[in-house]
């Protein structure tokens, strides 16, 4: 049993699905993940992601925007909680800081990024956390406005061992996706070899970031699997723990679902 984590399946590429989730949600479950976890980016498209976690069992979705959506409805804490009563919301996010193109949004981005803090704080769901060369201040947010009780997720980490540990002082979750499979993630490999497990998610990102052997092709959460395979052969460990602990992380952090 697999868990998809995050990914983005209002976004997913269909074309070989004759334009049905439904198909690639059957092949997801034919391979092993049992549930998924639809992240929104932006608010322009939040009513597919809820519709989407409303018409599948096995699907649930989070709220939030992206730290790169510049251009669309901007989140009040307000607009956030209300979004997260919706049914099957079990996270606020994806959000948090990246700079990697955007630090001229930075002061944005800070402001953004607090008041998702202050909305996981006030609505007790874990926040989904996207953060890009903006270690210290990624950092410096979650240690001022996180609350260590709710916590969450650092998801499709790239960052250095150093700010994984920090996160998981304040209870947050690492999370990986195939950029770990890829050949030229040696730092990154090493940084997951260090991970504890029982502080570990496994994610598609999907449509995005297609594992080895996939890589170039789209994404899709059926993939899940090539993840865990190869953090388990990172720490020499049987496939079967690496899936085993994953989900009981999942369900660990998110307490909305139901194991």
């Amino acid at each position: 049993m697999f868990i998809d984590s995050h990914c983005h399946l209002d976004r997913l590429k269909l074309d070989t699905y004759q334009g049905k989730l439904q198909l690639a949600v059957d092949a997801a479950t034919e391979n092993g993940v049992d549930a998924m976890l639809c992240v929104a980016i932006d608010l322009e498209h939040i009513d597919e992601v809820l519709s989407i976690a409303a018409e599948y069992p096995q699907i649930y979705a989070s709220v939030g925007v992206h730290p790169s959506s510049l251009d669309g409805e901007e989140p009040s804490i307000e607009r956030l909680l209300s979004l997260a009563t919706a049914d099957k919301v079990i996270a606020i996010g994806e959000t948090g800081l990246d700079y990697y193109y955007g630090e001229d949004s930075k002061e944005i981005q800070l402001e953004r990024f607090k008041r998702h803090l202050l909305a996981s704080k006030e609505c007790k769901k874990p926040v989904i956390i996207h953060t890009r060369d903006a270690k210290e201040d990624t950092l410096a947010h979650i240690a001022r406005y996180s609350d260590p009780d709710v916590a969450g997720v650092l998801h499709c980490f790239t960052e250095d061992w150093d700010m994984a540990a920090r996160a998981i002082d304040h209870n947050y979750y690492i999370s990986f996706s195939g950029i770990v499979t890829f050949k030229n993630a040696k730092a990154l490999q090493e940084v997951a070899k260090q991970v504890p497990l029982d502080r570990m998610l496994i994610e598609t990102d999907s449509p995005y970031l297609a594992p080895v052997p996939f890589r170039g092709k789209p994404n899709e959460p059926k993939y899940v699997p090539e993840v865990a395979k190869f953090i388990a052969e990172l720490k020499g460990i049987p496939l079967e723990q690496v899936a085993e602990q994953t989900t009981q992380n999942f369900y660990t952090l998110f307490k909305d679902v139901q194991a």
